[in-house]
């Protein structure tokens, strides 16, 4: 069956590219060209498998990476004995250029961040007489997280799932296909939040081993958390992640964003 959604959240390959070294706590001035360009098509792969629409930016980075990786592997100084002084050769690192694309693009993610932070300060400042606001202060304030949780975050935690689901799987099994909607699932998700009072560990939304119930549920998630109706939250980097309802029915708290 065909999975079609929309999401907004992809900033371009140079962004993914990023969370790899933060992630994986490489410095940026040497990366290990093999190691991150296994782990970048791993998350292209993904992403074809969720049938997401990958720009062709990705895909040109995809093979910059590959054909760094080759030069990489090619034997040096192979012109070495034609020349009168061989101290003199300077071999440039095919990395290079690519290192000053991500220190370029880090400083620019850096500053719009730093503009960003401005702006919600600035948002706090108002310049009118103090209101009366003691009939509001027993409203429970907003949690806070301690991480926010990216896409890139979410797929990583959808790389385990599969290959945790992988290995549980039955050697013989015989499941009846039933088809489901992206939409449906989004219903039956925030029904199954307000049943555990709006909060549950995001391996939790699938019970079931099959691929198209995966897949479907995945991208139910991803397209409730665009239209803000559910959160996630992440204590650690690399730790469990949480989902939760922005709102859930009588009977259940208000939760707000982190």
């Amino acid at each position: 069956m065909p999975y079609e959604v929309k999401i907004d959240a992809f900033e371009g390959p140079l962004d993914l590219l990023l969370h790899l070294i933060n992630g994986l706590e490489i410095d940026i001035y040497d990366i290990p060209v093999a190691q991150i360009t296994e782990q970048y098509l791993m998350y292209i792969k993904t992403m074809n498998e969720l049938k997401l629409d990958v720009a062709s930016e990705f895909l040109v980075m995809a093979a910059t990476l590959l054909v760094i990786k080759s030069k990489m592997l090619l034997p040096k100084h192979e012109e070495i004995q034609d020349l009168e002084d061989p101290e003199m050769i300077f071999e440039e690192d095919p990395r290079d250029e690519l290192v000053e694309r991500l220190i370029e693009y880090r400083k620019y993610k850096e500053a719009a961040q730093d503009l960003k932070s401005m702006e919600v300060e600035r948002g706090l400042m108002y310049t009118k007489p103090p209101s009366d606001l003691s009939e509001f202060a027993k409203e429970k304030q907003p949690e806070k997280t301690d991480m926010n949780v990216s896409l890139y975050d979410m797929l990583a935690a959808f790389q385990k799932l599969l290959r945790r689901k992988k290995l549980q799987r039955p050697m013989t099994t015989k499941v009846t296909r039933q088809e489901i909607s992206i939409e449906t699932r989004m219903t039956e998700i925030m029904g199954e939040l307000n049943q555990v009072n709006g909060r549950t560990n995001f391996n939790d939304l699938f019970p079931y081993p099959t691929k198209d119930h995966i897949v479907v549920t995945f991208l139910a998630v991803l397209e409730l958390i665009k239209r803000k109706e559910i959160d996630a939250e992440q204590q650690e980097n690399f730790g469990d992640i949480y989902v939760k309802a922005v709102t859930v029915k009588e009977g259940a708290e208000m939760i707000g964003h982190h």
